[in-house]
């Protein structure tokens, strides 16, 4: 797995899975998976005959894992690809812009949930399961948007998290509330709770969303590496 083993970026879910996040974590031996309710990824420790084992057992026949990788996935027998991806992974290098006051910022949590499962639901920012919103760290804004009705316009928060880094993710903004500058908004007051707290502030982005990248860039994010995003099925031979 060259880098994967030794970079906690290259292969980041496993060792958040085995560190910081254990205790949203499934599996054993060289598999873990976070709680299906929580995220849909999954990882292994490495490519070894017996790793690939483990996220079988820990899937199930005909289950899904989700892996997220430095580098393309060459799954063994019984695995099936049923879905791929690329993008960028930016880690904080540079300084944050001055941040910027915006009325209606507000720390997100439980009693905000179906606001943000509604907000991601229409802008599709990635995975978000219904206890996503648990890892934590999320702020929002709300206020009025194009059409004058309040709800919740931007947010971001927390996902995958290594005693080192910490990723900000589900970064959105409602369609009626753009050019705004909220997404730099809300990504910069998670990336600063972050710095403060010695951690270093990191996220993902598609490979084809480049006017995202640009925004990051802007903010002091530079690419670190393309990663790649693979779902596979498990059938193992006589499940079928």
């Amino acid at each position: 797995m060259g880098d994967e083993a030794e970079d906690p970026l290259a292969n980041m879910a496993w060792f958040a899975l085995t560190t910081t996040q254990a205790d949203v974590a499934q599996g054993s031996g060289l598999a873990r998976r976070y709680q299906p309710d929580v995220s849909v990824f999954a990882a292994i420790a490495d490519d070894s005959p017996a790793a690939w084992a483990d996220l079988g057992e820990l899937v199930g026949p005909d289950g899904i894992a989700v892996l997220f990788r430095a580098e393309p996935v060459t799954p063994p027998l019984g695995w099936a690809s049923v879905g791929r991806g690329t993008g960028h992974q930016m880690v904080l290098t540079g300084d944050l812009p001055p941040a910027r006051h915006v009325a209606g910022l507000r720390d997100l949590g439980a009693t905000q949930a179906p606001q943000m499962r509604e907000l991601v639901a229409l802008t599709e920012p990635g995975p978000f399961r219904p206890r996503t919103h648990e890892l934590g760290g999320y702020v929002g804004i709300e206020g009025a948007d194009d059409a004058g009705a309040h709800r919740l316009l931007a947010m971001a928060g927390q996902r995958m998290r290594t005693p080192e880094f910490t990723e900000i993710s589900a970064v959105c903004t409602h369609p009626d509330a753009r050019r705004r500058g909220y997404a730099e908004v809300v990504t910069g007051v998670v990336a600063r709770r972050l710095l403060e707290q010695g951690v270093t502030p990191m996220l993902h982005v598609a490979g084809t969303n480049v006017d995202a990248r640009r925004v990051y860039e802007r903010m002091g994010f530079t690419v670190r590496r393309t990663t790649q995003f693979t779902a596979l099925r498990w059938t193992p031979a006589g499940s079928g």
